[in-house]
């Protein structure tokens, strides 16, 4: 797989996730209820139809908020279940499609900016009154009639409507908790730029307040000491070049870093950003091969906070390889990333493999540089 690739999670937040998960443990579910329900009240082919708009109705407003914009949908869903229940009372004289309007209310009502119990009471009332209206036209006896019509439909449906407030929180925690982490990811990348800042700033501010002494001292010399004047100008000639190749090594992570500072640098940044990691080493690692494995882990380190949902992440080094697992990864195709690019360059010049791999939700950056291994064996 092409190295150009960033570590990379899932971009799709958490409360989206799980809402897909509702929808695709629950939906087949309310799809064979809504059957049954249409199966055991219609008498005739009219009776499904209009029953069958109810359910369906019901099945819109689950998926929709599924996909987190149910208010959407929500005066039509509520408005063909409202109006299918009465017709399933007095007409079809079936029972069961309260099923429908219980549905779509759960979905709808705790959604709403305002008067949410309002409204849940309101709907509840609606039930009983509806199903209670069936005495109306029926012979049947009292009891019965206020068992199947009214206290059944009216008990669930107070029931689906009320335990959708306390999940309605828990998705409210939920993108706190997610919007708390982006904040953080975000601190941590902050973090990062300004260290390269003052990493640009050492190099060259440095460098500037020098080459202007410098050349304040050129032009004092320039009359009176011309060989003086060359030598000055030939060293800061000399500076800016030194600077400019600092400064291309440090915009392409090739300054050189130290891996057990990079280590501490990383367990940092990630916890800070709320994702658990693991450091294992199985070996000490190569002098020679610390500053090219702590620039793939500076890299990588980014990566994972700039791009990833990661929860986890671990670190495994060896003596002369290292290798960065991340869970969460995406199955859509990755975006090109330079960093990772320049680097591949280095460690295959340095005679070693960058290897990039995502597999079964995880994202895998390894670099190994076998010919360190060997020249440490070698010194043994």
């Amino acid at each position: 797989m092409s190295p150009t690739r960033p570590v990379s999670g899932d971009n799709e937040p958490a409360r989206g996730q799980l809402r897909r998960l509702n929808l695709t443990m629950f939906l087949p579910l309310l799809v064979v209820s809504g059957a049954v329900v249409v199966a055991t009240d219609a008498r005739s082919w009219w009776d499904a139809l209009v029953l069958g708009a109810g359910v369906v109705a019901a099945l819109v407003s689950f998926v929709r908020w599924a996909g987190g914009d149910v208010l959407r949908v929500a005066l039509p869903c509520m408005i063909v279940t409202a109006a299918v229940w009465p017709y399933s009372v007095l007409v079809a004289g079936g029972s069961a499609v309260f099923f429908a309007v219980a549905t779509a209310g759960a979905f709808v009502i705790p959604q709403l900016s305002r008067r949410q119990v309002m409204w849940a009471v309101a709907l509840t009332v609606y039930v009983a009154a509806v199903g209670a209206s069936r005495l109306l036209v029926a012979h049947e006896d009292v009891p019965g009639v206020l068992f199947r019509y009214v206290l059944v439909p009216t008990g669930i449906t107070a029931a689906i409507v009320g335990l959708r407030f306390p999940n309605k929180r828990f998705y409210d925690v939920v993108t706190e908790l997610e919007a708390a982490r982006e904040r953080e990811a975000e601190l941590a990348v902050i973090r990062e730029r300004v260290r390269f800042a003052s990493d640009l700033h050492d190099i060259q501010g440095h460098t500037l307040h020098v080459v202007k002494l410098k050349t304040a001292l050129a032009q004092k010399l320039v009359d009176s000491d011309t060989e003086r004047a060359k030598q000055e100008l030939r060293e800061i000639h000399a500076l800016v070049s030194d600077t400019i190749t600092q400064t291309k090594a440090l915009a392409y992570a090739q300054r050189r870093l130290n891996l057990s500072a990079e280590l501490e640098n990383a367990r940092n940044l990630f916890e800070a950003a709320g994702i658990d990691v693991r450091i294992d080493r199985e070996a000490d690692v190569d002098p020679g091969a610390s500053e090219l494995l702590g620039q793939v882990l500076r890299e990588t380190t980014t990566n994972i906070l700039r791009h990833a949902q990661a929860t986890r992440v671990r670190v495994t080094l060896s003596e002369s390889s290292i290798t960065i697992v991340n869970d969460g990864a995406q199955q859509a195709p990755l975006p090109e990333l330079r960093g990772l690019a320049a680097l591949e360059q280095r460690v295959t010049a340095d005679g070693g493999e960058l290897t990039v791999e995502q597999k079964d939700g995880q994202f895998l950056t390894a670099a190994a540089l076998p010919h360190r291994r060997s020249e440490a064996q070698q010194n043994r």
